[in-house]
């Protein structure tokens, strides 16, 4: 299976896909090319450390291009499914209904949760801490026309300590929900074992 990874800044989420294709964790899945929002993201720079093609859409430079240009390169890329590790732009109408149930997004919260437009980065988990919550963790979900909402794939959680902040709940859930859970949902989807039935997702055995 072809894929191809959205980023917009370090990209450690990419690294733990690069590891696992690396190490045979995830097997039969090979990365065509990391596409970039903007040409400052480091995760640019792992991609060529592992000799994997990159290429800068920005959306910001291209505006009423930015569609096309993206759903272009996906279809001259031949890629099976895409996904978004750290991705902080909104594909745009065409991509997202030609790739329909093949575009995965991995956000930093169970959803419905602390989701949606804006929440991003550090803010899911400020929400999170702000509101109480005792368990937090990542949602791996099939990627829709609106921000968050698309069929869960996948969810994983951690307990919220007394004492975390913001950014010890951030690195917490990265290592132990966001890189565990996305690479196992690329390696079903690669064996064929996820359906989408009236909106759910079903795991077959």
């Amino acid at each position: 299976m072809k894929i191809a990874v959205f980023v917009s800044g370090g990209g450690t989420n990419l690294q733990a896909i690069i590891d696992k294709i690396q190490s045979g964790e995830i097997k039969n899945v090979e990365i065509s090319e990391v596409i970039a929002s903007n040409d400052k993201a480091y995760a640019i720079e792992r991609a060529k450390n592992a000799g994997i093609p990159s290429k800068v859409i920005s959306k910001r430079e291209l505006g009423d291009a930015y569609d096309d240009t993206t759903l272009q390169e996906l279809d001259h890329l031949g890629v099976d499914l895409v996904v978004l590790a750290g991705f902080l732009s909104m594909l745009g109408p065409k991509t997202v209904a030609a790739y329909a149930n093949r575009i995965i997004n991995i956000h930093p919260a169970l959803i419905p949760a602390f989701c949606g437009k804006g929440m991003y980065g550090i803010r899911p988990h400020e929400a999170a801490l702000a509101k109480g919550v005792k368990v937090s963790g990542a949602t791996v979900h099939f990627v829709n026309e609106n921000y968050d909402e698309g069929p869960i794939i996948l969810q994983k959680t951690v307990e919220v300590q007394q004492d975390d902040t913001p950014e010890t709940l951030q690195k917490r859930i990265m290592v132990e929900c966001e890189q565990v859970i996305l690479p196992k949902a690329i390696q079903l989807i690669a064996d064929g074992k996820i359906e989408v039935v009236n909106n759910l997702v079903r795991v077959k055995p």
